[in-house]
């Protein structure tokens, strides 16, 4: 008995290091940073909107009206405009510049791949809003949009 002594401790140490390391790379791999929802949820983590008078809002908020675009499902069109409110107005003048070559490209982009199935209610039109910061906020060199409110929203069949 006092032979196996040592090899039963090897080989429930080497057991518990490898469960040790089964769980990290677990976690490392199912809390993958491609997941929309997880890339949502890390934004609302970092860009927290202050409270802000209505004088201040007007400053550090920008409009892009009536992006007209075809959805995921072709026979759709969706007509929508948007306001961004940033977090400073150098991120502001950064935006305005960007807006027409970069911005738009991306909203464009996001309701392309979008059926008109989820863009129903406010859960779908949040969903688009969260999309649309994480995107937008890559592209950004000075500051970060905090908020994305839809101002003008039609779907029609074609």
């Amino acid at each position: 008995m006092k032979k196996m002594l040592p090899w039963l401790i090897t080989i429930l140490l080497a057991i518990a290091l490898i469960a040790v390391v089964a769980v990290f790379l677990y976690n490392q791999f199912m809390n993958s940073e491609d997941d929309p929802a997880l890339q949502a949820e890390h934004s609302v983590h970092e860009v927290e909107p202050k409270k802000l008078s209505a004088d201040e809002r007007v400053e550090m908020t920008t409009e892009i009206q009536d992006i007209k675009t075809n959805l995921l499902d072709t026979d759709y069109l969706v007509v929508m405009s948007f306001a961004f409110q940033l977090d400073d107005k150098k991120s502001k003048e950064e935006f305005d510049k960007i807006k027409d070559i970069q911005i738009k490209p991306i909203i464009i982009r996001a309701l392309a791949d979008m059926m008109p199935e989820e863009l129903k209610g406010s859960q779908g039109k949040d969903a688009l809003s969260a999309k649309l910061i994480n995107a937008i906020n890559k592209e950004l060199s000075a500051g970060k949009v905090t908020k994305v409110e839809v101002t003008n929203f039609i779907v029609t069949m074609i």
